[in-house]
């Protein structure tokens, strides 16, 4: 299993109003922009902006990063291997497959794999990180 980026998590009200600076930060356009539900998420640079209204952005807020891997079940099965344990099981998003865990020592993170298209076009052009 590795690990091809991470990212940090920003929460916000509203997603157009968070882009521009941080396209002026990361002197980049979003690689990801899509819905889920009630919020808007958008990937730019090595962070992901979770917008919308704040009792929705709540659901997700369990989790400390979002980190995106070659091998989702190979995450699982170290995680729990080490103590850990699923706490929101294994789902899809527009971007592929996903899992919340969380670390013995109680870190929770959002685990992503993501579809191949997608590895290909942001992890592809900038090499594993």
């Amino acid at each position: 299993m590795t690990i091809l980026k991470t990212y940090a998590r920003l929460w916000a009200d509203d997603l157009d109003a968070s882009l521009p600076l941080l396209r002026t930060l990361v002197d980049a356009e979003p690689d990801l922009r899509f819905a889920f539900g009630a919020i808007e998420l958008a990937a730019i640079g090595d962070f992901l902006v979770i917008a919308g209204p704040a009792e929705e952005r709540a659901r997700y807020g369990h989790a400390s990063a979002t980190v995106i891997v070659d091998d989702l079940d190979a995450v699982v099965d170290e995680v729990t291997a080490e103590g850990g344990e699923v706490t929101t099981p294994e789902a899809t998003s527009p971007t592929g497959r996903y899992v919340y865990v969380r670390h013995a020592g109680g870190a929770e993170i959002e685990y992503v794999e993501w579809m191949p298209e997608l590895v290909d076009r942001i992890i592809g052009r900038a090499g594993v990180r």
